[in-house]
């Protein structure tokens, strides 16, 4: 604790705490705030690392730095940050240029949503609308706090937005590297700093296994070559009693989408994913439909299914409780 407390106890790195506390950053992010050179933040970082209280992650060339996830250490850093004057003029000076790199982040996240548009507003036009499928999504996960989820292809990190209210932290995992970008601008926008995007593959997440209440796969099966496989590692992450939301395409006969939009498969069937989520040791316990308005002829049918790990967890009741008034 000592060494902890000595580590937190300098201006510049308190400065990075509560940087981080906003964000994922990097080095150069860091750099051009804080003001330092660019040997001297990472000599600031790497005596963070040492005691964890942040943590590192690669994205391709960029190395992004973040809060610790562990429960002791982000305790002590929710503790120390609360004690700080967000008035004080250097933590606003800090907070002004970090709204700067926001902004800059938001511009590339809308000119490549402007070179991509058309290709998804043609996909969009085929099914219901996006607000009805989240809000069958909202309906299926219902609304009782839970402490994490993991969003696999989070693509814009929408569903990592739109269950905030509900989790303590939250992870989005894609291997593009231009929708991790989106979705962190999208993050930042919102005020949510309590999730994080990561780069990674779909079949070896960088995750902690057995460790997360909430996994949801929307509309990322159909690209993938083996949707079992990756049923089952999604199913890995789950802690027991946790849940895995998949949203896709019910079978069609688009052509068009595997020959102009990268789709491996043409939709799914429940008897298929039923079957994925048995080998996975999931239990599918509810499948819902959207099927698409009268107006849109040969349309496309969204399919929502709930799996649930059948494990049980076993927990002190009084560790329960003070869980429980927690997340109230």
């Amino acid at each position: 604790m000592v060494d902890v407390l000595k580590s937190a106890a300098e201006q510049s790195r308190l400065r990075i705490l509560v940087l981080l506390n906003q964000t994922d950053l990097t080095v150069s992010d860091l750099t051009e705030i804080l003001g330092q050179s660019q040997p001297r933040v990472s000599r600031h970082l790497k005596l963070l690392l040492e005691v964890s209280l942040i943590s590192r992650y690669q994205e391709g060339s960029w190395a992004f730095f973040r809060l610790s996830d562990e429960e002791n250490s982000r305790t002590l850093v929710d503790g120390l940050l609360r004690r700080l004057d967000r008035r004080d003029p250097v933590i606003a000076r800090d907070l002004e240029r970090l709204e700067g790199i926001k902004r800059r982040r938001q511009e590339k996240a809308a000119e490549y949503f402007a070179r991509n548009a058309s290709s998804w507003d043609e996909i969009r036009s085929l099914h219901v609308p996006d607000a009805a499928i989240e809000s069958e999504l909202r309906t299926l996960v219902g609304d009782r706090p839970f402490q994490s989820m993991v969003d696999l292809g989070t693509g814009t990190g929408r569903l990592l937005e739109l269950f905030a209210p509900l989790y303590r932290r939250g992870v989005g995992i894609d291997l593009s590297r231009e929708m991790l970008a989106v979705a962190r601008a999208n993050l930042d926008r919102a005020g949510i700093a309590h999730a994080q995007v990561r780069f990674g593959d779909l079949y070896t997440p960088p995750v902690d296994r057995n460790a997360n209440d909430l996994v949801t796969m929307h509309q990322v099966l159909h690209y993938l070559e083996d949707p079992a496989a990756a049923i089952y590692e999604a199913a890995r992450l789950l802690r027991p009693g946790g849940r895995l939301v998949i949203v896709d395409f019910a079978p069609h006969d688009h052509e068009f989408l595997r020959e102009e939009h990268a789709h491996v498969r043409l939709g799914f069937s429940d008897r298929q994913i039923a079957e994925w989520l048995a080998a996975a040791e999931l239990e599918l316990e509810e499948t819902r439909e959207i099927a698409p308005g009268r107006d849109v002829p040969n349309g496309l049918t969204v399919k929502l299914w709930l799996g649930r790990d059948p494990r049980i967890e076993i927990a002190d009741p009084a560790i329960t409780r003070t869980e429980d008034k927690e997340l109230a």
